[in-house]
């Protein structure tokens, strides 16, 4: 039940509160005074999107506040979703002058999408412009299933649904990769085993184009060779011979003087380095020992190499790696595409069969509650004016799995006698519509675990008697639930277990919504007032004082 409503900086609201009761709660102000406004505000209690031109000073966050009295039973979502639950919950919506929205329960903050969860099960409001509900599928299966008790097994067959659907479009996915890999599968191993062959692990480039090298130009490095050896190697005019003399002449000269101890050292020191590089490549040299075969091998591989590098537009070795693994990779992943193709359509056979069993209950429990919804609203149309009324209820049946099941439905309506039942979205005139509309959400009100529903203006366009049963279903309907009722008929407002007014005051030169809880003669004075108008007559008075009676 909704216990208080605190709204601050909202359009023409700067603060507002109200505290409202159990039973028929009725709001009453006249066009234009903010009770739009007041349910805007609701609105963003119930999780939808905030709009900045609601505010009404830019500079100051909107703050709107619902504290609910809570059952028992909504105990398991609270823990759920992490939440404190309290008999009575406060959910508030703050919007700040950025435009971010902020959303708490407890003051525990939340997404929008929990908020809309938990407010779906504390409220609905129904607005005189939403009748059209009553021509959408969706909304007629829930008319039916209330009656059904479905409740449970709707929500159990959706939710199979669901993953229903989502195995349907993974399986398709993964047959598309299958056939895609297929066509390029042959053509991909071949890919896969010419980098293998290559032996890439094994290949150093940059060593194995030195060979090359070394192999193709032989004949010049060794000529090159001769003549270095020839230049160090030759008696007395040989670069050895006179390096070695000079080494001879220093260490003398070292002997004689202290001052060449250092320089003849470091001579000494490159004399044996340099001999060393010498002997080192005369081995070097001896090892050139390089055949025609052994020049195509390696030819050829430097050659595969390169192939390699442009075939796959790439020029190192490791990127060459890369890809041989992610073509082995790919290339194993096939057979994971049939295991787990095989192991989806075990499971979606399973779940086929699970929702044509659950659709069998549905459609029986269907068609057992349309007789006994076809009797409600027929007699509840009859009190509200509507004596020739005819309603039915079609269930066809259709191939594949939807979201309720495996049938359509189709609201037939007829408001004369004598003429055919056709749909109701082309058979009801806009004057019948609000008078079906609260014969259906009675009927729903009877079936449902929801504490409170607030109908805004849903009586528009009646009056007299049967605006006088009107209240009375509404007075019915708060027998059982919370009912808040936004009208500008006396004859609905005289029914009210509590009233209140909401209207427009200047207050320091700045027009502000406010709503007010009346008591009994302010009760009178307001139906009165909605019975005559602006002057209150006498004749007003004593009928307002018959309607309350």
């Amino acid at each position: 039940m909704l216990n208080r409503i605190f709204i601050q900086n909202f359009a023409l609201i700067d603060q507002l509160e109200i505290n409202l009761q159990r039973g028929l709660q009725v709001i009453t102000g006249e066009t234009g005074a903010g009770k739009s406004i007041i349910l805007g505000a609701l609105r963003l209690i119930m999780g939808e999107r905030a709009d900045l031109k609601n505010f009404a000073d830019l500079e100051a966050k909107s703050i709107v506040e619902a504290e609910f009295k809570i059952s028992n039973n909504l105990q398991s979502f609270f823990i759920e979703n992490d939440l404190d639950f309290d008999e009575n919950s406060i959910i508030r919506r703050e919007i700040l002058p950025s435009g971010k929205s902020r959303a708490f329960v407890n003051d525990v903050p939340v997404t929008l999408d929990i908020l809309q969860q938990l407010a779906e099960k504390l409220v609905d409001i129904h607005s005189q412009f939403e009748t059209s509900n009553l021509f959408s599928e969706a909304y007629q299966f829930k008319i039916v299933d209330g009656l059904s008790e479905n409740k449970n097994l709707i929500e159990s067959y959706q939710n199979d649904f669901s993953q229903y659907q989502k195995l349907k479009k993974e399986l398709e996915k993964f047959k598309n990769q299958l056939s895609e890999g297929n066509k390029e599968s042959d053509y991909k191993q071949f890919l896969l085993e010419e980098l293998q062959s290559a032996n890439l692990e094994n290949v150093n480039f940059e060593l194995l184009q030195s060979q090359i090298s070394l192999a193709e130009n032989k004949g010049v490095i060794s000529e090159l060779l001769a003549e270095i050896f020839a230049r160090t190697d030759q008696d007395e005019v040989g670069v050895f011979d006179s390096l070695y003399d000079i080494k001879n002449k220093l260490n003398k000269i070292a002997e004689l003087s202290l001052q060449f101890s250092e320089i003849n050292q470091r001579f000494e020191e490159n004399y044996i380095e340099l001999k060393d590089t010498l002997f080192q490549l005369q081995n070097e040299a001896e090892n050139i020992e390089t055949n025609h075969e052994d020049l195509l091998a390696l030819q050829e591989q430097n050659d595969k190499i390169n192939s390699l590098f442009l075939k796959h537009k790439v020029s190192e070795i490791e990127e060459l790696i890369k890809i041989k693994d992610e073509l082995s990779a790919e290339q194993n992943s096939f057979s994971d595409l049939e295991t787990k193709i095989s192991s989806l359509e075990k499971h979606i056979a399973e779940l086929e069969n699970s929702l044509e069993k659950q659709t069998k209950v549905l459609t029986k429990n269907r068609q057992q509650s349309i007789p006994l919804f076809k009797e409600k609203i027929e007699s509840l149309l009859q009190q509200l004016g509507l004596e020739k009324a005819k309603v039915e209820v079609e269930l066809t049946s259709i191939k594949d799995f939807v979201q309720f099941g495996k049938e359509k439905i189709q609201l037939l309506f007829q408001a004369n006698s004598g003429f055919p039942l056709k749909p109701i979205q082309s058979a009801i005139s806009g004057g019948e519509r609000s008078r079906v509309m609260l014969a259906v959400k009675k009927i729903m009100a009877e079936n449902s675990e929801l504490p409170t529903l607030i109908l805004d203006e849903i009586d528009t366009g009646v009056s007299g008697r049967i605006a006088d049963e009107i209240g009375k279903v509404m007075q019915e309907m708060a027998e059982n639930m919370q009912l808040i009722v936004i009208t500008h008929l006396a004859q609905v407002a005289a029914k009210g277990n509590n009233n209140y007014k909401v209207k427009k005051s200047d207050i320091e030169g700045k027009t502000q919504t406010q709503i007010v809880s009346l008591n009994q003669e302010e009760k009178l004075t307001e139906i009165a007032q909605l019975l005559s108008g602006s002057k209150i007559t006498d004749a007003a008075i004593l009928q307002a004082k018959e309607l309350m009676r």
